[in-house]
Parts: structure tokens; sequence; C-alpha cells
């Protein structure tokens, strides 16, 4: 990994981590100082990584990034009964052009991907998600990514890259890495009616927040099925969070978002976790400790991980057939964590994304809906961007 990008952790940070109980997070993360350099890696499973870079926020006016806050808030925790090494590796500073910050970024994912640490990412604006996207062109074949957000950051391929129009970046450039993407908590009025309607013709899944606050457990399969989670702070309601965070009056809120931060901890599939959308303010004592809870949360998920979708022992699952008219569906049950998933057949004539069959994370209320004699809709989009 070239570590010339990563401005070591400050030494305010570090002061601050010295007054802490040997007992709490600090004092067991292995950080890049001044002194120290760059720590070793050998059985780490999650590095934090901040990028301070947001000038491509349709907002900027010059504000300057940092995420000491966060860090000492993060530090501060104490942690649950974790066998989890975590480093923090520091920041990437602003480069000389945006793009030489992607680079950075995007080199820096994949270093950490090669090696199976999963970043934790921190970062101002979150068109940041694009490069993180990229790093997996040489470490996976097809990504699912989830956005956590109040808007699908749609926008238009034809315009520069914006943190409020990043996505249309991934969809249209080659190469076409993306197989699923997933909006949880997004806000009609917030999306024009053209979005809706695009990420439907493109069989993406998308969460109103009405949907996602009545039932947080639909995150779970969705989460389960990601490799990639990138959250923005304004899917948080305003109240949540300090002033210069402040979006909207509807939102997530405190213990919504930690769940679902511990739900992509939790995927064994998860291997890159962003928070962006930070704006640092000397007032602002909320946001950083919500966005190190959310990392603690994270944290405790990937110490949870559980192998239950390896389906070659017959011992480790139950599975179940059902006919609704013409199609037959089948569902697997672990017998280990009791989680479900639905098979989506292979189509041989088709020259599709998939190369074998496919289970798809979903939900004992899918099974009941299939038997019920209604096909869930996780499948059907599933299967229907699998016969393009």
């Amino acid at each position: 990994m070239n570590f010339n990008f990563l401005e070591p952790v400050s030494d305010v940070v570090l002061a601050h981590n010295e007054l802490l109980s040997q007992q709490a997070l600090g004092p067991k993360i292995r950080v890049h100082s001044k002194q120290n350099g760059i720590p070793d890696l050998e059985g780490v499973r999650v590095a934090i990584l901040g990028v301070c870079e947001n000038r491509n926020d349709i907002n900027y006016i010059g504000d300057d990034l940092n995420f000491d806050e966060v860090r000492k808030c993060f530090y501060s925790l104490f942690p649950g009964n974790w066998f989890t090494e975590i480093a923090d590796l520091g920041d990437i500073v602003q480069g000389n052009s945006i793009q030489d910050t992607y680079f950075a970024l995007r080199t820096s994912v994949e270093s950490l991907l090669q090696q199976k640490i999963i970043p934790i990412i921190l970062g101002g604006g979150q068109d940041l998600t694009f490069s993180i996207y990229r790093a997996y062109d040489n470490v996976q074949p097809m990504v699912n990514m989830v956005n956590v957000d109040s808007n699908f950051d749609l926008g238009d391929a034809n315009q520069p890259i914006k943190n409020n129009s990043f996505f249309s970046k991934i969809i249209l450039e080659q190469p076409f890495n993306l197989f699923n993407y997933s909006a949880v908590g997004y806000q009609t009025y917030f999306n024009s009616q053209e979005e809706i309607d695009l990420m439907d013709r493109l069989f993406f899944e998308a969460y109103r927040l009405g949907e996602v606050s009545n039932d947080i457990h639909l995150v779970e399969p969705v989460m389960r099925d990601a490799h990639i989670v990138s959250i923005d702070l304004k899917s948080i309601k305003g109240s949540e969070v300090g002033a210069k965070q402040h979006y909207s009056p509807n939102g997530l809120d405190g213990k919504e978002i930690c769940a679902i931060a511990r739900y992509a901890g939790i995927s064994n599939k998860v291997s890159s976790f962003g928070i962006f959308e930070y704006k640092p303010n000397s007032d602002d004592a909320l946001t950083p400790m919500l966005m190190g809870q959310m990392m603690w949360y994270f944290v405790e998920g990937v110490n949870c991980r559980v192998s239950d979708d390896q389906f070659n022992d017959e011992n480790s699952y139950l599975k179940y057939n059902v006919m609704i008219e013409n199609e037959e569906l089948i569902f697997f049950k672990s017998t280990k964590t009791g989680r479900w998933w639905i098979e989506i057949p292979f189509l041989p004539n088709v020259n599709n994304k998939l190369k074998k069959h496919t289970l798809l994370p979903c939900t004992y209320d899918d099974y009941v809906q299939a038997s019920n004699g209604k096909i869930p809709e996780r499948w059907y989009k599933a299967y229907k961007k699998n016969s393009f």
C-alpha cells in the first residue's frame, strides 16, 4: 500500500487519547502517528480512513475539514466483547486537484480490500463513493451498493460529478461492475418523479423513510447482499445532529441509523463502509458522537459475523419449495442463524450478469408472502435485472 497519501492522526487526538481509560477503545487502536508512523496491519480487520475532500459539494465555500472530534468520540467509547483489531490510518488530505484525491482514495481502498481489511471511510462529499466503487475494479467482478440517503443522487451523467449527482457516473462509466443499487431511507419530496421512475425501470431497490422507520428489519437482507455501504448524514433528522448538519426535520433517528450500521457490519459481504457529508463545527458535539456510535455499531457487527451462507452441508440449512403459478421459488433457511435466502435461477440463454444460480438474502415474511401466492419484490427485481 502506498502510504504517501496519508497524514497521521493529529497530536490533538493523540493527547486526548492519553487521558482515556485503558479500557476504552482509543488505547486499543493501532494509530498512525508522527512518532511511530504507519502501524503494523497484521491481523487488522477494520481500518479507519479519513478523506478531507469536500470541494465537489454543491454548497462548498472553502470550509476546512477534519475528523478530530469524530475520532475523539469513537476513541472514548468502550468496546464490547470484541476480538476485532482496529487500525486508524489517518487522513487523505486534499490533493492538488479533486482527481488527485479520488486517485488516492481509490488506491488506498483497493489495497485494503486486497488485504481483507474493511475500511471505514469518513468523508466530506458523498461523491467519494464513486472512487470507492472504482476501487473494486480489480477486486470484485460485480458489486452491490447500498446508499442510505434522503436522495438517490442520480444527477446528469453529462455534467461534472458532484456530491448530489455521483450515481449516474457509476451506472454509465465503464467498466460496468454494478449489479444492484439499493436506496434506503429516501424521502419522496427530495427526488423527482423522473428519478423515481428510472430507479424502477432499472429494477433497483428503493425503500422510503416511512417503510424503514416502520420496520427497521427490512434493511437487514439489503445489507446482507451489499459490498459497499455509503451513508449520507443528510438521511438523519435535523434534531439528531448539530446545527450545521441540519437538512430536514424528517429522517432516520439515532437508534435507526445505528441499527443500520450494525446490519452493515453483520453482513458477510460488506467490505467497505462510508459515512459522508460531515461538516465540522466547534459548537457541535452531537454529530461527532453519533458518527462515533455508528462506527462502534459497525465494528460490533463485524465482530458478530457468522458464516451461514455456505450451503454445501445439507445439515446447515432447510430448503423450502413454493409454487406460484408456473414459477417454483426455492427458499433456504440457515439452521445456524435462522436467516433466509431465495434462489435466483440462472438463465443460460440470456447474456446476463450472473453466471450461476445465486442466492438472494430475504426475510421470513418473503417466504410467507410466497406461500400466499405473492412473488417477493426483491426476487422479481433481481430476476428481471438478470434477464437484461
